[in-house]
């Protein structure tokens, strides 16, 4: 392989040089409805949208820049879904943020940006790379969380995101040096054959460890790292929010995979106990908090942390005593679990902004009083979303529970068969508070009884979206089968 092939980083180009296109034509637009910005930005995301599917599909691993960043199959499955998260979620936003007066070039070009981010990070094999991808699809989120800046609700919630942004970076960086010092490399690879040598300090190796953990845990939402997530999902504007919850989880996944996984596997012992507590810790909490909440933003941030507790015992099974027989198996369950959490969040919140009009937020679980008088389909699509969330099927939530549940299980370990225990009992308490917001939907007179505006795109491509929830939980065998090539590649590599 050649280590300057730049087919491996031929969708950062063009997103890149894309986006600073986009970014001088929207100076010369007078157009305050940003047509022909909304064109060229969807226009980009399609572009680099069929390119990643390209790769997908020829299914190579292609190193480039001296072996810093890697083209693979499990970089260019996430960066594709990251790709159609962040398409799908402007144009949901478009009516919402009209309304609002956040649809301007700003919008675009940051969105573009963090997208880049995600994909710089997904495609690291490199802790420099890796950070800088970080840095490049937080920087810009912050910026969007305060874009709105005459709204003081939305500007406390871009300082918080700012701060908890903050101090993932630095535990990161911090546990990176602490490796880099240890193993002498800042290459992912070198750092996995410099540890299997058993040379050395491991005391240094666990400190590192424990940091690189810690800066996970708070990008992916983890408990007792998540402080201030539900504040920022709930004062954020929610098309913001759609961008927030969305792509880069997918990111914060593929970090874990490469720094974990391709970097420190000869570490599992160690770093596999520490997800095991972070997620039942956050199944725990973010379930049984989601209970009290009358805010559906700020209860699906809850929900957003148990979830991702239920993705980290995917991570937390893949190497039994010493043996990662099991470790394929896992780790695709865990990136099949995160694929499709995002693609129904996605529409979740998709419709929350679609509910929302000028001068109000849709965003109180009593502001879904009747929906299913006001409008049947909009209705049905938010409880297909509610129940693959719960893990009801024929979803496609429940397909991925299921997948992570048969990975711990298959470990035929008495911890591993208890976790999956406790995952399904307070994957019960959950259900609780999902299916209280159909029974609100179907069952509670309206109370607000105004038409629904939304332009023809949102609305195609939301049902869309809840058709994908439904398609993916009765055929999940195609994606699933991505997921374990991917992985198996990964680790092959």
């Amino acid at each position: 392989m050649n280590d300057m092939n730049w087919l491996a980083i031929y969708p950062e180009i063009t997103l890149l040089a894309l986006t600073c296109v986009i970014a001088i034509v929207d100076l010369f637009v007078t157009d305050p409805r940003r047509t022909v910005t909304y064109l060229l930005t969807l226009a980009t995301l399609v572009i680099v949208g069929v390119m990643q599917a390209g790769y997908v599909a020829d299914g190579l691993t292609v190193y480039a820049m001296q072996r810093m960043v890697v083209s693979d199959p499990m970089g260019n499955l996430l960066e594709l879904f990251a790709t159609v998260a962040t398409l799908l979620s402007l144009v949901y936003a478009r009516t919402y943020a009209a309304d609002r007066g956040i649809w301007k070039g700003e919008l675009f070009t940051l969105s573009l940006f963090s997208l880049l981010g995600i994909m710089v990070m997904t495609s690291a094999n490199n802790f420099l790379v890796i950070y800088l991808g970080l840095e490049l699809m937080s920087l810009p989120l912050y910026a969007l969380a305060a874009l709105r800046r005459d709204d003081l609700i939305a500007t406390e919630a871009a300082m918080k995101y700012f701060v908890l942004g903050s101090l993932a970076s630095g535990f990161l960086l911090y546990g990176l040096s602490m490796m880099y010092g240890a193993t002498g490399s800042l290459d992912i690879g070198e750092v996995f054959r410099a540890i299997g040598t058993g040379q050395i300090n491991e005391q240094v190796l666990v400190f590192g460890i424990v940091f690189v953990v810690a800066g996970l845990a708070f990008k992916l939402a983890a408990v007792p790292f998540h402080m201030w997530v539900p504040d920022v999902y709930q004062g954020a504007p929610t098309a913001i929010t759609l961008l927030i919850a969305g792509a880069p989880q997918l990111g914060g996944f593929a970090m874990a995979i490469r720094l974990l996984v391709e970097g420190m596997l000869g570490l599992a012992v160690d770093w596999q106990q520490m997800l095991i507590v972070l997620a039942v810790a956050s199944l725990a909490v973010g379930n049984l908090a989601a209970i009290a909440q009358s805010n559906l933003k700020r209860m699906l941030a809850y929900s957003t942390i148990g979830q991702m507790g239920f993705m980290l015992l995917g991570l937390a099974c893949g190497v039994v005593k010493g043996n990662t027989l099991s470790a394929g198996n896992a780790y695709s369950s865990a990136m099949f679990y995160a694929i499709t959490y995002v693609i129904t969040t996605l529409g979740t919140f998709g419709l929350i902004t679609l509910l929302a009009r000028e001068g109000h937020e849709a965003e109180q679980i009593d502001d879904l009083k009747g929906l299913n008088r006001r409008s049947p389909w909009y209705a049905a699509v938010m409880a297909i979303f509610m129940f693959s969330l719960a893990g009801i099927p024929p979803t496609v939530g429940f397909y991925a529970k299921l997948a992570v549940l048969q990975a711990l299980v298959s470990t035929n370990e008495a911890l591993y068969v208890w976790l999956a225990v406790i995952a399904v009992l307070l994957s019960l308490v959950a259900a609780f508070y999902y299916l209280r917001v159909v029974k609100v939907m179907y069952f509670d007179e309206a109370v607000d009884v105004s038409p629904i505006r939304a332009g023809t795109d949102a609305r195609a491509l939301l049902s869309l979206n809840g058709l994908a929830v439904l398609v993916l939980g009765l055929l999940p065998g195609g994606l699933m089968a991505l997921c374990a090539q991917a992985i198996s590649k990964a680790l092959a590599g």
